[in-house]
């Protein structure tokens, strides 16, 4: 006997950033295996006498490694029942979505994907620019900027990254971008590229940082490393836009 289990994407945060499917499933499902940024009130989509099960991972913190929430997974599915595995931002963007799923293909278990808002489109947002820009930036990538032992990955494409005329998006960068940013202007891109620390994003707390890459990665530095989600953002950003430039470019 098998159940299902369905990804849902939670999206930043916001319980108003989760699709209808998303709710759905939330509402008919038995047992929620949840990460700890999408916990608090999107969990109140669930239903009475359901399963909550945090299996969250924090940086600096202990927490379930990954073979122990693909086999709770597995475990609940072989029971019949009907599971969500309940992942923050986008389930497909830097989730680990890739070994869930192919535990439950090795024994044989259906699964959905969901998907949702990535931080990264709800930073923009928030910040009121696009992540493209006609004729200065045709091209968004989205790194990691730590591997598994939490320092940068040595083999990130530096010429790729340094492109000033890119978006480019770093999850998981905070405690990392001093170093990144040192291998950037190495690179070629110039110190003084905008950037953009988007931190908490849709949450009460949220708060965007504006700054250049270098004088980011000096105030990342120096202060004290909050424990919140945030990403950064650098590259061709457009600054924020006043309601007559938005006119005149959507006229244009």
């Amino acid at each position: 006997m098998s159940g299902f289990v369905s990804f849902v994407s939670a999206g930043p945060g916001d319980p108003e950033l989760l699709t209808l499917k998303a709710v759905d499933r939330l509402r008919r499902a038995d047992a929620v295996l949840f990460d700890d940024f999408c916990s608090g009130p999107i969990l109140t989509h669930v239903r009475d006498g359901a399963d909550l099960v945090g299996v969250g991972k924090r940086a600096g913190r202990t927490s379930p490694k990954q073979h122990h929430v693909s086999r709770l997974l597995v475990d609940y599915a072989r029971t019949g029942v009907r599971v969500v595995r309940l992942k923050s931002g986008d389930a497909s963007i830097f989730g680990r979505l890739e070994e869930e799923i192919t535990a439950l293909a090795a024994e044989g278990i259906e699964y959905e994907v969901i998907p949702g808002v990535t931080a990264a489109s709800a930073a923009a947002a928030s910040a009121g620019i696009p992540l493209t820009r006609r004729l200065v930036a045709r091209r968004v990538q989205f790194v990691t900027g730590h591997d598994v032992t939490g320092a940068l990955p040595e083999d990130l494409n530096m010429a790729a990254l340094a492109d000033a005329e890119a978006t480019t998006v770093v999850y998981m960068g905070r405690r990392t971008f001093k170093i990144l940013a040192e291998r950037l202007i190495a690179a070629g891109l110039p110190a003084s590229t905008p950037a953009l620390l988007a931190e908490a994003i849709s949450s009460p707390d949220q708060r965007l940082y504006r700054s250049t890459v270098v004088e980011l990665a000096q105030e990342l530095s120096s202060e004290d490393q909050s424990s919140a989600p945030a990403l950064i953002l650098f590259g061709a950003l457009a600054p924020e836009l006043s309601t007559a430039k938005a006119e005149e470019i959507a006229t244009d």
